[in-house]
């Protein structure tokens, strides 16, 4: 057996990735251009194809995924590896302990396999090809440059397509609705991560838009519970949402309040998304939302305005409080201000 994977992995290297090629043996971590992968054998089926399989565990959100995904499911058409995406042996945060809609592949409760195979059958093929859960620095998350891959390998399950149709049809059809997408909690302290705005400037740029675009409704998404609240109050008769969860702190992952939590973070923010999509004008700072929206839309509707608020400190130390000390200085020394900048994309 290992002889057999021995060649395996030496034609793995030399027709492939294109390095010398050395011998290796079974399970054994391997390091090609600069991407690290698990190869090995796990029976005799399937002789003459290769399997990719996709891993991330832990993970992040879902949308870090997906784009995690892309990437690698453009490395596996480009190579003719046959993809199969496994959020079951290795779990992300997303898996719950028990099935949702028969699967504890936690890729599966929100998108349809990329593969044909069963996961029985992949793991007992010849040659199969594992990924590390490594978000490489040449890995893109441009939506331009995923669109072509999302739309001929990624499909959204129906029920959800469904949901977000009644919503549109109940909410938003007829109206001109803008979407916000305020990410709270962990942004204002995650090292390297775009500002969120604060309260101020929240109440200053959505009175701006509404007064000079003429919105009809607000579709607000955010975990941050504290915000939700206080624009909801301040723009009660515009704003509309979906129920989902949202804390004061960064802890949805943290804690299990709810049957089926985890599950339904993933749901929660893929309908929120799916319904941002439909919306007329969407503001949000850069993040894998907005990323993925303009992937699944072509990079078409809806109007992309990006929140300007700066970048927080790559040191994880200074980032814990930068936010915080911006939110109380005046604007003349390096303090946040009441106004917010914004640029259409």
């Amino acid at each position: 057996m290992n002889n057999i994977l021995e060649k395996f992995i030496l034609l793995f290297k030399k027709y492939y990735l294109g390095e010398e090629a050395y011998p290796l043996h079974n399970n054994t971590n391997l390091k090609l251009n600069n991407y690290m992968y698990s190869l090995h054998s796990g029976g005799n089926k399937n002789k003459n194809e290769i399997f990719y399989v996709i891993q991330r565990s832990p993970g992040a959100g879902l949308f870090s995924n997906l784009i995690f995904v892309l990437n690698h499911l453009k490395i596996a058409e480009k190579h003719k590896f046959t993809s199969f995406i496994d959020m079951q042996n290795f779990p992300t945060i997303y898996n719950e302990p028990k099935s949702i809609d028969g699967t504890k592949n936690s890729w599966e409760y929100f998108f349809h396999q990329t593969s044909n195979k069963s996961a029985i059958e992949v793991k007992k093929s010849k040659n199969i090809i594992t990924t590390s859960n490594i978000f490489y620095k040449n890995f893109t998350s441009n939506p331009k440059k995923l669109i072509k891959i999302f739309k001929k390998k990624i499909k959204i399950k129906k029920k959800y397509l469904k949901v977000v149709q009644l919503y549109y049809d109940k909410n938003i059809k007829g109206n001109k609705v803008l979407a916000i997408h305020y990410r709270g909690t962990s942004y204002k302290t995650s090292a390297g991560h775009p500002f969120p705005p604060t309260l101020k400037q929240m109440n200053y740029i959505i009175d701006k838009f509404i007064l000079k675009k003429k919105f009809d409704k607000i579709f607000l998404c955010t975990e941050d519970k504290k915000m939700f609240n206080q624009l909801k109050k301040r723009y009660s008769k515009k704003i509309i949402s979906i129920k989902s969860y949202r804390s004061l702190s960064d802890d949805a992952f943290k804690i299990y309040p709810r049957k089926k939590h985890r599950y339904k973070l993933g749901k929660e923010i893929l309908i929120e998304a799916l319904i941002m999509s439909k919306c007329h004008s969407l503001l949000s700072t850069e993040t894998n939302v907005s990323n993925f929206i303009k992937i699944i839309n072509g990079n078409n509707k809806p109007n992309f305005y990006r929140i300007e608020n700066g970048y927080n400190s790559t040191n994880e130390y200074y980032a814990m409080w930068i936010w915080y000390l911006k939110k109380i200085l005046p604007k003349f020394f390096f303090g946040f201000g009441d106004t917010l900048n914004y640029s259409k994309h």
